[in-house]
This record gives C-alpha cells, structure tokens and sequence, in this order.
C-alpha cells in the first residue's frame, strides 16, 4: 500500500476547507482511503494536470473540492508513494 506524505500547503488548506465546512471531514477520509489503495480508482476520477501544475496530479473528493498530489518514488517499493501537496475547490487550487 502507498504512504501518504502531507505537504504544509494541504494542512492549512485542509484546515481551511474543513472549518468552513465540517461535514468535509468524512469525504476527504474517504478520499484519501483509496487515493491510498488505489489512486486511478474511477470514483476518484484522477487526471493528469497542466500549466503550473504539470508535473501534479488532480482526483476529486466532491464536485467541487479536488485534491492535488504527486507521485514520488520510494525505494525499495514497488509502488510510489503519494505526495499531497494542497486541497480546495476548483478554482482555488487550479
């Protein structure tokens, strides 16, 4: 399984979207589950993104909240881990 790392921009964005609302709590949980089983699961509906955020990764959580992560190669495992790098709606993150 993949081990998620927490940039210091997800955990203020995280802060911020949780306290704005906290019913997000339980679907970012739920999110971050299967980006961690399975990052291309179709619920998540992982893309590859561009401009400033090309190297980046985007999935969903709701239908307007998306989460922006990175691969990174761990060694010694076969999978790479994930980095989280921030949370926000769509127009805040991209």
């Amino acid at each position: 399984m993949r081990t998620l790392f927490l940039a210091k921009t997800l955990v203020r964005a995280h802060k911020r979207a949780v306290k704005k609302n906290p019913s997000l709590r339980d679907d970012i949980e739920t999110t971050l589950g299967l980006l961690k089983e399975n990052p291309f699961a179709p619920q998540l509906a992982t893309h590859k993104l561009h401009g400033p955020f090309a190297d980046s990764w985007g999935c969903s959580v709701r239908y307007d909240l998306r989460i922006v992560f990175d691969f990174v190669r761990s060694e010694g495992k076969a999978e790479d881990d994930i980095l989280l790098v921030t949370i926000g709606t769509h127009d805040e993150v991209y």
